[in-house]
């Protein structure tokens, strides 16, 4: 045996038995004739003592070792009350290196996360026996463990989709996988398992779930890891929006409260129309710790004399700024302005009057008007923001999350969940100026075939909706389009005619003609999950081995470059 114990096992029952441990050694320290190790291993650490000094000749932090001696009391000046095991040690007898380890690491493995990521990816597997990613990844595993047996218990059933499929128009560039049996031609990774969960449920299946693996060439954020990521991907037939909606709240209160001790929001989650989200919080993932709402003032200022504001949606947003010094403000106009905005009105409540630079544009009634519409107490302070329609919104929320932390009003001690639903159908594509698909091309139209034939498309909602978590999107998802003629008509206007649906939906067209039930369904994301469980900043030290910004494998060299025969066998020719 190469052990008989774990790390993190030994207590003070076991003294006096003879064991055998194998792990990492993580710290050497010397004592002047007494050597002291710190072993860990997957489950944590143990303090090995070495009285022969010689055994450790050649053994460098991180080599792997295997000791057998007896456990002992520590003394009472070294327990360690840190450690599970900090009362216990193991003085060795016998020790046997069972895997080397050079002199000198790259990085130290307890302050790899203060190292330069493109380092810590290309030796990911120094980085991963960090105890905090370490236990990252250990969560990650607990969470779909848990997130299973939830979906189990509601009776849906784990169905795999295929990894190859087709090309779909679904928001991302695909990733394209040649065919060596059919030149020319191509197969995708899928971007979602979207077609193929909506064939389950034309297929008679009435409940589907898989934690699905996705693959999208998008560009990296600090939420988004580029190629792949997972999804909680569920699907119900004969199911309305708050069907789906309803075992969203369950599994995700569950999961949250099982797995941390913060505050989380219970069921039901509070619900927001997507024009209601972009007025009152300026996006449509808004972070309900913040306390801070955007009001609409384009009616008050429609008769103020003030040149700025005139003809112009004006949005407002109250908050205490008292005691706030001079400085204050100035910062909060330098903000503005780093985000495009030409400046940042304010005023503040002081006695009956206001104090700031569009007070002298204000009569005596407006004033009063304002502190009854806004219900202002002495001392707080109203912002002004003012642009076109189409980015008023986005300006105002990006100003109430700058004025929300910095004024130190975010409760980090919360997950507050929020639905935001009913979704425009259709956007104006900005660089071809054609109407084109908001959100999923899948979804049903409210209103059905007679809103696509009588509203102005970009008047049509969809019954879509997001689960939104401390401002993150956790998920998307949709009741589907399950009608032939509906969805004919809602591509069309999308400018795809039927022989394009034949052609590139064609599964989905022809089991729509026979036979498909209502379903609707949608998938949270499983790494921004355990990211905001972890707390971490970058989803990248939640996957085992992500890409690194630019898309790229350090560790194994991916993407790399295949050989000539390879390419020949799929069919390719690389353009210079």
């Amino acid at each position: 045996m190469l052990r008989t114990h774990n790390c993190n096992e030994l207590r003070p029952d076991n003294i006096g038995q003879t064991v055998r441990l194998s792990g990492w050694v993580d710290t050497i320290r010397d004592h002047g004739g007494v050597k002291f190790i710190d072993l860990r291993d997957h489950y944590g650490e143990t303090q090995i003592v070495f009285h022969d000094e010689s055994m450790l000749e050649g053994v460098n932090r991180e080599a792997v070792i295997s000791v057998t001696g007896k456990v002992l009391k520590r003394d009472e000046d070294t327990v360690n009350p840190k450690l599970d095991t900090g009362l216990v040690e193991v003085h060795v007898d016998e020790m046997t290196v069972l895997g080397s380890c050079k002199n000198m690491l790259p990085f130290d493995v307890r302050d790899s996360k203060q190292t330069r990521e493109d380092v810590r990816l290309k030796y990911r597997y120094i980085d991963l026996r960090n105890p905090e990613i370490h236990s990252n990844i250990v969560l990650r595993s607990q969470v779909l463990s848990f997130l299973r047996k939830e979906m189990e218990e509601l009776g849906f059933l784990e169905i795999q989709t295929p990894i190859l499929t087709v090309s779909s128009p679904e928001g991302a560039r695909d990733y394209l996988v040649p065919s060596r049996k059919h030149p020319g031609k191509f197969y995708a990774l899928p971007q979602a398992p979207q077609q193929f969960k909506q064939l389950l449920m034309v297929s008679g299946f009435d409940k589907y779930f898989q934690i699905a693996p996705c693959f999208r060439d998008e560009d990296a954020r600090g939420d988004r890891s580029p190629g792949e990521f997972y999804q909680l991907d569920y699907e119900m037939a004969f199911a309305e929006q708050d069907d789906v909606l309803a075992v969203a709240e369950k599994v995700m209160y569950d999961t949250f409260t099982h797995f941390t001790d913060k505050q989380v929001s219970p069921a039901p989650f509070r619900r927001f129309t997507y024009k209601e989200a972009m007025l009152k919080y300026g996006c449509d993932k808004p972070d309900l710790r913040n306390p801070l709402e955007i009001c609409d003032l384009t009616e008050y200022f429609s008769d103020v004399e003030f040149p700025i504001f005139r003809g112009k949606p004006v949005r407002g947003i109250l908050c205490n700024c008292t005691g706030r010094s001079r400085s204050f403000f100035e910062n909060s106009l330098k903000f503005a302005q780093s985000i495009g905005m030409k400046g940042l009105g304010y005023l503040t409540l002081a006695g009956e009057g206001f104090k700031g630079p569009i007070d002298k544009f204000l009569t005596p009634e407006k004033r009063t008007e304002l502190i009854k519409m806004l219900d202002m107490k002495d001392g707080e302070t109203v912002f002004f923001i003012c642009d076109a329609a189409h980015i008023v919104d986005r300006l105002a929320g990006q100003i109430r999350t700058w004025l929300g932390e910095t004024l130190e009003l975010v409760d980090k001690d919360s997950f507050q969940f929020c639905y935001v639903v009913d979704f425009p159908m259709y956007e104006l594509n900005p660089d071809t100026n054609k109407v084109d698909f908001e959100h999923n091309p899948f979804s049903m139209p409210q209103g059905g075939l007679k809103a696509l034939e009588e509203k102005d498309p970009l008047d049509v909602l969809a019954y879509q909706y997001d689960l939104v978590c401390n401002g993150v999107e956790l998920a998307s998802g949709a009741v589907r389009n399950h009608d032939i003629s509906v969805m004919k008509k809602a591509f069309e206007i999308a400018g795809y005619t039927e022989s394009d649906l034949q052609r590139r939906f064609s599964a989905l067209y022809g089991a729509f003609q026979y036979g498909a039930p209502p379903h609707a369904g949608m998938a949270p994301g499983v790494d921004r999950m355990i990211m905001l469980l972890t707390g971490e900043e970058t989803i990248r030290d939640v996957i085992a081995f992500p890409l690194n910004g630019n898309a790229q494998d350090l560790m194994c060299g991916a993407p790399g470059e295949v050989t000539e025969q390879q390419l020949r066998e799929a069919n390719i020719r690389i353009r210079e």
